[in-house]
């Protein structure tokens, strides 16, 4: 696969598929072409029914993604930036929208655009030698990728509106501190702390993390009204698989589940 995707590194071990971004020699950045690859890639690995989370990492031992990449953008004109956005943004979402849990493993600097690659997985754990923050206004820019709207969804409008303003980048155990991660780990330990992570998460059925997640999701662009409609189709979804009328059918054959409804199907006589 890393001839068809000559800026990728796949590996599937088991129910995960762990993906390297390898372009040491440009920061792991952003381009045209990785963006289209790694579109494209997901796209891939969602056909696979053995595949149900993703880890992407950063090649080398400095960079997890260092940004969209700056020397494809220092030529663009106004329209074309507006173009690049919409690539970028076009990655995120679909990334956001997959129904698989993606995780970033982040092993080093993790700004910019790498950043707001992280924040459209649905996990973040980081190596104790990572920085990640929104730099651009300290080179005339501002996050073209989602970073102004998913970054104060996540840790709210006055930290985000500093975070951006400032340009700070934020020490791993400080980025822990504030939420822009859910764990830290040393760098030799984060591929074991992220199979941790997802061997909690991926006990469950894979169709209920897929609703959930969409619920969820629904929740940083609609208003609550429409939200809960999102999370009653979600809801409803669910009951066109067996796995919850089996587990309670079970439960209540082996006792675990009591109850004094006449409804329950294997009740004592």
């Amino acid at each position: 696969m890393h001839g068809e995707y000559p800026h990728l590194k796949s590996e599937q071990a088991g129910e995960i598929c762990w993906v390297t971004i390898d372009r040491q020699g440009d920061r792991n950045s952003l381009n045209s072409e990785l963006i289209a690859e790694l579109v494209q890639h997901l796209e891939d690995i969602e056909r696979r029914d053995s595949v149900r989370a993703v880890v992407y990492t950063g090649a080398g031992d400095s960079y997890f993604i260092g940004g969209a990449d700056g020397v494809e953008m220092m030529n663009l004109s106004p329209e074309e930036a507006k173009a690049f956005s919409s690539r970028i943004q076009g990655l995120f979402n679909r990334m956001q929208e997959s129904p698989l849990i993606l995780v970033a493993a982040i092993n080093g600097l993790c700004f910019g655009g790498g950043f707001e690659f992280a924040l459209a997985c649905d996990l973040r754990l980081a190596s104790e030698n990572a920085r990640i923050g929104l730099p651009e206004v300290k080179v005339g820019l501002i996050p073209g990728g989602g970073g102004t709207q998913r970054l104060p969804r996540l840790v709210g409008m006055g930290r985000a509106m500093e975070m951006i303003l400032t340009g700070h980048l934020f020490p791993a155990e400080e980025a822990l501190h504030i939420g822009l991660i859910h764990r830290l780990a040393c760098r030799a330990e984060l591929r074991t702390r992220c199979e941790e992570t997802l061997k909690k998460i991926l006990r469950q059925p894979q169709y209920a993390l897929s609703a959930a997640k969409q619920s969820v999701y629904a929740s940083m662009h609609l208003p609550l009204d429409r939200g809960l409609v999102v999370e009653q189709h979600q809801f409803s979804t669910c009951f066109s698989h067996d796995f919850f009328p089996n587990l309670m059918r079970d439960q209540l054959a082996t006792g675990e589940l009591k109850t004094t409804s006449k409804s329950g199907t294997n009740q004592e006589e």
